[in-house]
């Protein structure tokens, strides 16, 4: 009855390989060598993705600490208003 959806172009010289959900393993070794690794990686990066973040809050901070003061009006420039 023709050619089945997921048949449709012949491809050549290409192999696939797949493996049986029921054989394969969900979490293996995640206890005995999934945490050390991530306490591996997490540490070996941590200086490289933090110190931009606490500069830009930094800079974030300071910026609207900074609009805020400039938003404000200078009460000295009032004083003789009567």
């Amino acid at each position: 009855m023709g050619i089945h959806f997921g048949n449709l172009e012949r491809v050549r010289h290409v192999i696939t390989y797949s493996l049986s959900p029921f054989e394969q393993r969900a979490f293996p070794h995640f206890f005995s060598k999934g945490i050390l690794n991530v306490w591996r990686r997490f540490s070996t990066q941590v200086f490289r993705v933090v110190p931009p973040f606490v500069a830009a809050y930094v800079i974030y901070s300071w910026g609207t600490e900074e609009f805020e003061r400039l938003k404000r009006k200078n009460p000295a420039d009032y004083e003789n208003d009567e």
